[in-house]
């Protein structure tokens, strides 16, 4: 198996390096999360310059025909950038669910607009009382003539804020934790009877809860087959954490960097704390760490194009050592740098709290420590 990286992903690399060094540096970060939007038009603007949003998608659509290795190196740096644009919402989980299963029309009209960074959208999926567990919708979409009428309430819709569209589930049949009866739609945020309340996320993003009182969808609005989209929303979602693991990676990177920074320019006792042997031991297992998060983060991508099984253990398996990981190279950061390091002036507190955000984001540890055992079973084979 070949883990190097092609030419052309090397430069994909450089460019948003130099980007986030210029541009995106931390004080620059902080006046971006400090303005009213909460986010950059320019970075976005930027980004579509750079290509990035039309990296992963098919040139057919106004793509340059990546894939998911791509996705990767640019989640990567933008991990070490802690980039609050909504780019994973859009390119990755938008453009994964019109990729996989949109019909023509649907990508002709919203692939070619992501790919020039017009289009934005928020993948609206998880519920209040619905834990990790993307099947149980209490949002519904009942049949309306040729089409449906929406009602329900997505909580935590990473991106809404700046999107015109939203990708929703919701039950069009059966129980409301049934494996059948799920389906997906795309939803203009604009239309009548969907409201929004926004708020930040402790790491910075924007988020909102998002309200469906008697939306009216046409049957265009219907994203593949109905009643059968869990495996379609199971597929994207593993594309979306092998994503989002990459983009840890980045921050663990910048964890660590920050970390060896710190302890070898702090005093104490007269020499650095870098030469105390203890906190070497400590930062020798942030490094090790970091390696096998790595090495985690890359297999669940060249995985995403395996079977269901294969491809589902490899994306749990990668969210286990990324939630462990996170949790203990951020301490471990933190406890390094003293009670400063949890300060709004230091910058590791910062990828700390998005690394912790990480955990949660598409199901916590022992949300897939459960999930790869169930797969794992016999009867799973």
């Amino acid at each position: 198996m070949d883990f190097n990286f092609t030419e052309e992903q090397t430069m994909l690399r450089d460019s948003i390096a130099k980007f986030v060094a210029a541009e995106y540096d931390f004080d620059k970060r902080k006046a971006i999360l400090a303005s009213p939007d909460g986010w950059s038009k320019k970075a976005w603007g930027t980004f579509a310059e750079l290509g990035l949003m039309a990296a992963p998608l098919p040139e057919a659509y106004g793509g340059l025909g990546g894939g998911p290795v791509d996705t990767l190196v640019i989640m990567e740096e933008f991990g070490k950038g802690l980039v609050v644009e909504p780019w994973l919402q859009t390119v990755v989980l938008g453009g994964g669910f019109l990729m996989h299963a949109g019909s023509e029309a649907q990508k002709q009209e919203h692939l070619n607009a992501i790919a020039t960074g017009e289009r934005i959208v928020a993948f609206a999926y998880a519920e209040p009382k619905g834990r990790f567990n993307v099947a149980d919708l209490a949002t519904t979409a009942k049949k309306d003539g040729a089409g449906y009428t929406l009602n329900g309430h997505k909580a935590v819709v990473i991106g809404a804020p700046q999107a015109d569209h939203l990708i929703v589930t919701a039950r069009t049949a059966g129980g409301q934790r049934d494996a059948k009866g799920v389906s997906v739609f795309i939803v203009a945020k604009s239309a009548k009877g969907v409201t929004t309340r926004d708020y930040v996320t402790v790491d910075g993003f924007r988020a909102s809860e998002v309200y469906f009182e008697n939306v009216s969808l046409g049957a265009e609005a219907l994203i593949g087959a109905a009643d059968g989209a869990l495996p379609l929303v199971e597929q994207v979602m593993d594309e979306g954490i092998a994503a989002v693991c990459a983009e840890a990676v980045g921050t663990f990177r910048l964890m660590h960097a920050l970390t060896l920074e710190y302890a070898r320019g702090r005093k104490q006792f007269g020499v650095p704390i870098g030469s105390f042997q203890v906190l070497q031991h400590r930062m020798v297992d942030m490094f090790m760490a970091t390696e096998q998060s790595i090495s985690m983060a890359y297999m669940a991508t060249l995985k995403l194009g395996e079977d269901a099984r294969e491809r589902a253990m490899a994306a749990s398996a990668a969210k286990v050592q990324i939630g462990k990981a996170g949790r203990f190279i951020g301490q471990a950061a933190v406890q390094i740098h003293g009670g400063m390091g949890v300060t709004e002036e230091m910058r590791v507190g910062h990828y700390f709290k998005r690394a912790t955000m990480i955990d949660a984001q598409f199901g916590n540890v022992d949300h897939h420590l459960k999930r790869f055992t169930n797969l794992s079973m016999p009867e799973a084979a």
